[in-house]
């Protein structure tokens, strides 16, 4: 059986994993430990990590900083890279109270609306 590696990510984003995942887009800034910051769009996030659009090639075990509007730099570690996405694993947790603020404030969950 052949999977997409999507389809292949998606498996193993929920598996082994002390946090669940949770699909969405942010836009943010990632840079390499030695390199420039790029532009990159944030595909899931959770507790412990995250998945990112990374043109350049990163290596396992590469430290990096993600920036996301609002927040100070994150600091992760990739623990892999696919096809122009890579995925991180953070130094330290994220805080649940920063983790469920930015889940309302990019997934629409939680946004207030009068209507």
């Amino acid at each position: 059986m052949t999977y997409q590696t999507q389809d292949r990510y998606s498996v193993a984003a929920q598996e082994d994993r002390c946090a669940p995942r949770t699909k969405l887009t942010i836009p943010g800034q990632l840079r390499a430990s030695g390199g420039r910051a790029f532009q990159t769009v944030v595909h899931d996030l959770s507790i412990s990590g995250f998945s990112a659009a990374a043109i350049n090639r990163m290596h396992e075990g590469q430290m990096c900083w993600l920036t996301l509007p609002g927040l100070e730099s994150l600091q992760a570690q990739v623990v892999w890279w696919e096809n122009c996405m890579v995925g991180c694993a953070f130094s330290e947790l994220l805080s649940p109270i920063v983790h469920d603020n930015i889940l309302a404030r990019y997934s629409g969950e939680g946004a207030y609306r009068p209507y």
